[in-house]
């Protein structure tokens, strides 16, 4: 495998929080086997020419020429090559930030996002090239140049894609509230206390609290709560179950509990709200 790599190492003097830690290109030729790692910074993977494919997150992705693949930091991932056509690619290491993805199509808690260019690929050959040549050259200013290129470079891939820049923090942030949510989503009928949450996610339960209103827009008991009521409303309309059972099997300790909640966030009790939406529902 030919391998021409620049190491940064601690070069770059930025007075942002990110900086270009190394650029490389890269191309399989029989000789070298990826296997799961992970990085504390982001990578940006562009595929010059071949096919592969990528191992994210337990998924997989096909990748080909001209597609861009970016990947958050702490985020396990392997690259493999088709044989018959190997990949040649460019890679950018950032250290100090991170990606939100807001494409609908894709889940903005997944670590990681992929995209076609096509007739934009000239934007990623011709930085990168400038980078390397920078580097190469090494003359005076060449780390101002190189992430002056590198803050234009993400000015062009925000305003292509659907994803924003972030710092590393509030990645990190986002993906324990991610998991919190699930967590929340998966399990809403159990016992789930903020302690519980916090033991799942591993950060305090006072900045989970803040964190989560911050990420989700109201704190985790009061999305619990609307999780538990959409749940109830399901099955006050779509089955015979009483009150008393729809409340239990949503994880309310007590009926009269349930039946305070539900009035305080419906409107209305759960057995008018029964009688107005059932024949609605199984119409």
């Amino acid at each position: 495998m030919s391998n021409e790599f620049i190491n940064l190492g601690s070069a770059t003097n930025s007075r942002d929080d990110f900086r270009l830690r190394y650029i490389s290109i890269s191309k399989y030729e029989g000789d070298w086997n990826s296997l799961p790692h992970t990085h504390q910074f982001s990578e940006l993977f562009y595929v010059l020419r071949g096919e592969g494919v990528f191992y994210i997150e337990d998924e997989k992705v096909s990748m080909k020429t001209d597609d861009l693949m970016i990947i958050n930091p702490y985020v396990e991932h392997t690259e493999k090559t088709l044989p018959n056509n190997p990949m040649e690619y460019i890679v950018f290491g950032v250290e100090g930030l991170a990606f939100s993805f807001d494409d609908p199509e894709q889940d903005a808690s997944k670590g990681y996002s992929f995209y076609s260019y096509g007739s934009d690929k000239n934007q990623f050959i011709n930085f990168a090239q400038l980078m390397m040549h920078e580097f190469q050259e090494q003359k005076p200013g060449f780390e101002k140049v190189c992430h002056g290129l590198l803050e234009v470079l993400l000015v062009y891939i925000s305003r292509k894609q659907n994803l924003s820049v972030i710092s590393e923090s509030s990645f990190q942030l986002s993906k324990e509230c991610a998991l919190a949510k699930r967590y929340i989503d998966t399990n809403y009928s159990q016992n789930i206390t903020l302690d519980l949450l916090a033991e799942i996610t591993h950060i305090n339960k006072f900045y989970l609290a803040h964190s989560f209103t911050e990420c989700i827009g109201q704190s985790p008991i009061n999305y619990l709560a609307d999780r538990r009521i959409e749940a109830c409303k399901e099955l006050l309309t779509t089955s015979d179950l009483s009150v008393t059972q729809i409340a239990s099997s949503a994880g309310f300790s007590s009926q009269s509990y349930f039946s305070q909640i539900f009035n305080k966030k419906v409107g209305m009790s759960p057995r008018q709200y029964r009688k107005l939406y059932s024949h609605i529902k199984r119409e």
